[in-house]
């Protein structure tokens, strides 16, 4: 196993060795995925627990990232198959999981953790506030659509440009200067001007 301590915070690492450890879990750092930050894979076939964390998280994403799916191997551990994968089985072993690290963050991620734990939904990124603080410990800072004027041209993930228009309830209207079609965004894309 890959030594993870340079990818969390210092006080949390032995917390977390000790319950991988005690449940025979491999975790493998992998090139950031477009689609995911991180993956839990359930032993099979004599093989052991797996969990694959993006390495370009920042160590207060990691902790939470790699919390989560600690989380889904110990519901997997006493349910098997038998509870939905972000039932409220694994809402309560995360919240329990995470309340400890709570300290291990600065200000203002514990105020936006405290509040996404209340409820917590399949992936960090559906909690705008929570990526929006966590994204400031980035080493680079990337900026989100929802921080650029209306009016402003920019580049998607994709490497196509647009046009940001307007937002619409919880997205953002964009016209595609290609095609001259309209997308709509999500308020935490990644954009480039």
């Amino acid at each position: 196993m890959k030594n993870i301590s340079s990818f969390l915070p210092k006080q949390s690492y032995k917390k977390i060795n000790n319950w991988l450890l005690s449940f025979d879990c491999k975790v493998i750092i992998t090139n950031p995925r477009q689609t995911k930050l991180g993956d839990y894979r359930s032993p099979c076939m004599g093989k052991n627990h797996k969990i694959s964390i993006n390495n370009n998280l920042n160590k207060y994403a990691f902790l939470i990232t790699l919390t989560h799916e600690i989380a889904h191997m110990m519901i997997w551990e006493k349910y098997k198959n038998n509870v939905k994968p972000h039932g409220n089985e694994w809402k309560e072993m995360f919240k329990k999981l995470m309340i400890g690290f709570i300290p291990d963050f600065p200000p203002d991620i514990q105020l936006c953790l405290a509040n996404y734990l209340k409820n917590p939904k399949a992936s960090t990124s559906s909690d705008y506030n929570l990526v929006k603080i966590l994204r400031k410990y980035d080493k680079n800072p990337t900026l989100s659509i929802s921080e650029i004027p209306d009016g402003t041209i920019f580049k998607a993930s994709n490497g196509k440009k647009y046009l940001k228009e307007k937002r619409l309830k919880k997205r953002y209207q964009c016209k595609s200067l290609s095609n001259n079609k309209r997308y709509l965004f999500n308020p935490l894309a990644e954009v480039k001007i």
